[in-house]
């Protein structure tokens, strides 16, 4: 699988959050987008894993400042094409997040 499979550059993230832990009232350690639809989910340490919910192939980091892509198929990582904005959740958004619903012991439920 070459890097550009399974990433299409013009979809827009679907939100600025993990969709399934919005929906849920649940909450993530990091954010991962899907390269191909777009879909934002929480990465693998996060209590619930949602990026993988998607089957697609690659992601990319949600998180401001990061910009690599993580190839599940290969379990690589790669610097990929500029993906349609935003390239990350809110600078103001918390880290594990939303702060709102992060529990006090948190460190507990990473994986």
């Amino acid at each position: 699988m070459g890097e550009l499979d399974g990433i299409d550059p013009s979809v827009p993230p679907s939100g600025d959050g993990c969709v399934e832990c919005d929906s849920a009232g649940g909450w993530w350690v990091h954010l991962r987008r899907c390269a191909q639809c777009g879909h934002i989910g929480c990465c693998d340490s996060s209590p619930e894993q949602h990026a993988t919910a998607t089957g697609h192939p690659v992601v990319r980091s949600f998180e401001p400042g990061e910009s690599w892509f993580w190839n599940y198929a290969t379990e690589t990582a790669f610097e990929g094409p500029e993906l349609a904005p935003p390239q990350h959740h809110p600078i103001d958004q918390t880290v594990p997040g939303p702060g709102s619903r992060v529990p006090p012991d948190w460190q507990a439920y990473i994986h």
